[in-house]
């Protein structure tokens, strides 16, 4: 994910984007944009517009078919019903606030990365009440990226210094900064640290660094990072938002408008392509989530101009095969989408 104050993206005034207006018309669309129907049952639609002047970046899904996505103009979070494509804005947001990354927990809650606020916010998911608002360390200029979700702590990227935050989940605790060590090395006026996921044994985190596209893996004990060895492409770079199923990680690789696979190996040591998944609708997807046999991706077009008057979608392809032993069932299998056990 990129910083919303990036030069090529300027933060645009949000005047009258979230007025009842717009949201009645962005719903009106996605009535026009449903699918055809499949037999006797309504097809699900496969692509669903977000407000004018939005400015999306992070995407959200829990075990109802709804959809989560933030705003990096305001911070405010729209929920969309991935049966009918209509959404409606969950989470108002606030001059000077940017959601960037989020997760949607099993506690009813969404975990939301503030980017240059340096904040992690936590907003109930079916009120859209702010539940509390974390702090996250004292640099000068932090850009907290993405979340993970394990039982007893959300670990956030920082994109600008290499450390993981951990803020407890449920009551009490302090926000834990883990400082990165090993393989990492920290480079300056790039994107660092972006996508965050568990490791398939759900006792570590896969981290991608966008620049230069490298993966790794990170002792949440020790903040030790090992780089995954990459079979069969040389780097991930422009590496986004990722998703993992079972042992099939998903690399979103945002300017360069595709999802790559991976087949970890057992001790996620090394990242096999399997295969890389483009479609004509993508204009720089930036982050995805998983619902069933489908991924959802977010267009931040960031290579257009970020105005209240620019348009955006989320799409939706198939997620395809995963590996043999976490097969699909209708539902997610444990820890599959980046979920992870209780970090220590």
């Amino acid at each position: 994910m990129t910083p919303h104050h990036d030069p090529q993206h300027p933060k645009p005034s949000r005047r009258a984007v979230l007025g009842s207006a717009a949201v009645a018309a962005f719903a009106v669309a996605a009535d026009a944009g449903t699918a055809r129907a499949e037999g006797h049952r309504p097809a699900w639609p496969t692509e669903f517009p977000l407000p004018d002047g939005w400015l999306p970046e992070g995407i959200a899904i829990g075990r109802a078919p709804y959809a989560y996505m933030g705003s990096r103009a305001d911070g405010a979070i729209l929920r969309t019903d991935l049966r009918t494509g209509k959404g409606e804005v969950l989470h108002e947001g606030a001059p000077g606030r940017v959601a960037i990354g989020l997760k949607a927990g099993h506690d009813g809650l969404l975990y939301v990365a503030g980017g240059g606020e340096g904040t992690a916010r936590v907003v109930d998911a079916r009120t859209g009440a702010l539940r509390a608002t974390h702090r996250l360390g004292d640099a000068a200029a932090p850009f907290i990226n993405d979340v993970v979700l394990f039982r007893d702590r959300a670990w956030f990227t920082d994109s600008r210094a290499a450390v993981l935050y951990g803020v407890p989940r449920g009551h009490g605790g302090r926000v834990r900064a883990l400082p990165l060590g090993g393989d990492w090395e920290q480079l300056p006026d790039v994107i660092n640290a972006n996508g965050i996921v568990s490791t398939p044994d759900g006792h570590e985190v896969i981290v991608v660094k966008s620049t230069p596209g490298e993966l790794h893996r990170v002792s949440l004990r020790t903040g030790r990072t090992t780089r995954i060895a990459l079979s069969g492409a040389e780097n991930v770079v422009n590496g986004d938002g990722l998703v993992r199923v079972g042992r099939a990680l998903y690399v979103v690789q945002n300017r360069s408008n595709m999802v790559t696979v991976f087949e970890l190996d057992a001790r996620a040591t090394t990242a096999t392509l399997r295969r890389t998944i483009t479609d004509p609708r993508f204009d720089v997807p930036a982050t995805a989530a998983r619902f069933r046999d489908r991924l959802y991706l977010v267009n931040a077009r960031f290579t257009s101009p970020q105005t209240p008057e620019t348009t955006f979608t989320a799409v939706a392809v198939p997620l395809g095969p995963v590996h043999r032993s976490q097969p699909l069932r209708g539902g997610r299998p444990a820890y599959s989408s980046g979920w992870g056990r209780v970090s220590r």
